[in-house]
């Protein structure tokens, strides 16, 4: 089966990360990564430091980008004050919401509006939001999954500036190796926001959801938080050679987002003519695309006999659209010709 509705990677991992897995030495396993006479978390997060030229004391890790989002909502939204309010966008990964559940904490959604071949973040509405309800959170996606749509660093400055004190800035950086290739904003923006918290993985870009390796940056005012969820001995050698050796293998994975720039063309110019199609544009590795749904029935058939699986979106006032993982060549064009021969084309 080819999974192409989990936003996962359909390539080979870089050379760099094969070999730092072959050339291994387990004798490392028998010390932790923790380097403790420094004081610091362990050598994932010197790298990190130095890579981005940010202290490391401002850097955390986690199992995953979902394991820093879980512990920050849950932290944020228990504090003494009983402020569990989180707001997040209209059209979302439902996890955000999960995770406050689990602590009773209230979600309210913030709009996205539809805006010719994209959607966009309602802003003077967020701001306003911001204001009459003062959240606890303020959950940011960018780029948003399913929409696809990111933000500028100077729309999240912006907006940041706008965000009352007490509010905690959480941004899901999933994607956000794919549009932003200068990462040189999120020092500017955690020097100036000290209740920031800006979260990565390396499951998306770097194709290693099976790595479980995450990282997030915070302003200075998270130090607390910030030693909540650090580890005191340190964290896996293994995943943490194989997350530098990915991170310094950029150059191949963005030779890769390159090929998935010009597939993604592919279905805007093939079936963005499709009579009652339409393809949003996306700054991710997956594409959102709006369809006949009388062709739902017959488009899942027609994949199945392929062997291949798409998300068909059910939530409200985006039932009618496809989210589709931007796969290898080969697969997007199965996908693409599959979708032609069932609307006739």
């Amino acid at each position: 089966m080819n999974f192409l509705d989990r936003n996962e990677f359909n390539f080979a991992p870089a050379p760099q990360v094969l070999e730092a897995l072959k050339n291994f030495d387990t004798q490392k396993l028998g010390f932790y990564t923790r380097i403790y006479d420094e004081g610091k978390k362990s050598i994932f997060s010197v790298f990190l430091s130095e890579e981005y030229g940010i202290d490391e004391k401002q850097i955390m890790l986690g199992y995953g980008g979902e394991d820093l989002l879980k512990e920050a909502v849950h932290y944020f939204l228990t504090l003494p004050d009983h402020n569990r309010l989180m707001l997040v966008p209209k059209f979302s990964w439902w996890y955000y919401k999960s995770i406050a559940d689990e602590v009773d904490g209230q979600t309210v959604q913030y709009p996205l509006y539809e805006d010719g071949d994209t959607y966009r973040y309602d802003m003077d509405t967020l701001k306003k939001m911001l204001h009459e309800l003062n959240p606890k959170i303020l959950l940011l996606a960018s780029p948003n999954n399913p929409t696809g749509n990111a933000l500028t660093p100077n729309q999240i400055e912006n907006l940041l500036q706008e965000a009352p004190k007490t509010t905690y800035i959480v941004i899901d950086e999933a994607y956000a190796s794919y549009v932003n290739r200068d990462n040189s904003y999120i020092k500017r923006l955690i020097d100036e926001f000290p209740n920031l918290l800006i979260v990565r993985t390396l499951s998306k870009f770097y194709g290693l959801p099976g790595l479980r390796m995450g990282f997030g940056f915070t302003g200075n005012g998270l130090g607390k938080f910030n030693r909540f969820g650090n580890k005191y001995l340190g964290y896996n050698r293994i995943s943490e050679e194989l997350a530098i050796a990915a991170l310094k293998a950029t150059d191949y994975y963005r030779d890769i987002a390159d090929k998935i720039n010009e597939d993604r063309k592919n279905y805007e110019r093939e079936i963005g003519v499709l009579s009652g199609f339409k393809v949003y544009k996306s700054q991710a590795n997956f594409i959102l695309i709006k369809y006949p749904i009388e062709l739902k029935e017959p488009l899942q058939n027609a994949l199945k006999e392929q062997d291949y699986k798409i998300k068909f979106m059910n939530e409200p006032d985006i039932n009618t659209h496809l989210r589709i993982t931007l796969g290898r060549p080969e697969q997007n064009r199965i996908v693409i010709d599959t979708i032609k021969k069932v609307a006739g084309k």
